[in-house]
């Protein structure tokens, strides 16, 4: 793997983690919402609802984004472990030398 390949796969990794980052984030914004709804303003019906699909939002986002980083990062390290593609001319070649 080149030089430029290794830093290509580093900025990957790193933006994985950080869209990971964004769905916790998210994720725990909407059940604390969603909590402080229930909490506070719970005595309306409408309002508890409310309350409770923020809930059911914010655990399926968080699922959803877990999901998503264990996906892609289990495609990074299967893209990255597979033998250089020698169909191409140069394909393999570590030109860092």
């Amino acid at each position: 793997m080149t030089l430029t390949d290794h830093l290509a796969h580093q900025r990957t990794v790193l933006a994985n983690e950080r869209t990971l980052l964004a769905y916790l984030r998210t994720g725990l914004a909407l059940l604390a919402a969603g909590g402080t709804v229930i909490r506070f303003l719970g005595e309306n019906r409408v309002l508890h609802a409310t309350g409770v699909v923020l809930l059911i939002l914010g655990s399926g986002g968080l699922v959803v984004g877990v999901w998503r980083f264990i996906a892609v990062a289990r495609e990074l390290r299967r893209v990255y472990r597979e033998p250089p593609d020698r169909s191409r001319p140069g394909a393999g070649r570590d030109r860092s030398a």
